[in-house]
């Protein structure tokens, strides 16, 4: 009698696996921090809740300084890859209202990892110099971004030619971590959060935009 050949699932590559238990790893150091702070987070807390044995954190990280800098690189990509698809071939003032509105909603619907995100961010101005590094990768990237837009936008006729680029970028890239800040501190005025990323945008418009300036001239 001819028995019907019985499809097994593909294995795994080590490869795939790594990528498993580093999304798993992701999700449960996210979740301790956040409940704990980082400080209350240990290795073998976050082996265990994603479901391993308690010592396979440590064997992937080897300390908690290389999770954390695992986290802010992780959760960065995903701003980045959320960035690039708001943003797309927009240049100058345009760009930057798309990356206001796409960062609001990346808070918005990311809570949790962004809040784990940021309390690593202002935990970097510690003694932690791996950390801090990694954050200070995650802010250059970001103002070289907003200042590659500018110029782009000067490039194209749309931006003043005379704006300080340099200073402008470094204004938004402070606003945005203010106004995270005052998000963690109150997590529950989500209308406050909206209200703080469109006054965000008004104050990039009165910076960049020409007729803006020349309303502006006495």
């Amino acid at each position: 009698m001819n028995l019907a050949l019985k499809t097994l699932p593909a294995r795994r590559s080590h490869a795939e696996r790594t990528a498993l238990s580093d999304a798993r790893m992701l999700d449960a150091a996210v979740q301790l921090i956040v409940t704990r702070g980082a400080a209350g987070t240990t290795l073998k807390e976050v082996g265990e809740l994603a479901g391993y044995s308690r010592g396979l954190a440590s064997a992937r990280f080897g300390h908690k300084a290389a999770l954390f800098a695992f986290i802010v690189r992780s959760v960065g990509e995903e701003w980045l890859a959320a960035l690039n698809e708001a943003v797309r071939e927009r240049v100058g003032l345009t760009a930057i209202l798309a990356a206001t509105d796409a960062h609001y909603c990346f808070v918005r619907d990311g809570a949790d990892r962004i809040r784990a995100f940021y309390s690593l961010w202002f935990d970097s101005i510690g003694p932690d110099a791996d950390l801090k590094q990694t954050i200070a990768n995650v802010h250059e990237r970001r103002q070289r971004d907003i200042e590659d837009w500018l110029r782009r936008g000067i490039a194209e006729g749309s931006v003043p030619g005379e704006i300080p680029v340099t200073a402008i970028a470094q204004q938004f890239c402070a606003a945005i971590i203010g106004i995270v800040y005052q998000w963690l501190v109150r997590p529950e005025a989500t209308a406050h959060l909206h209200d703080l990323h469109e006054g965000l945008k008004q104050q990039m418009t009165r910076a960049i935009d020409a007729r803006a300036l020349r309303r502006d001239t006495p």
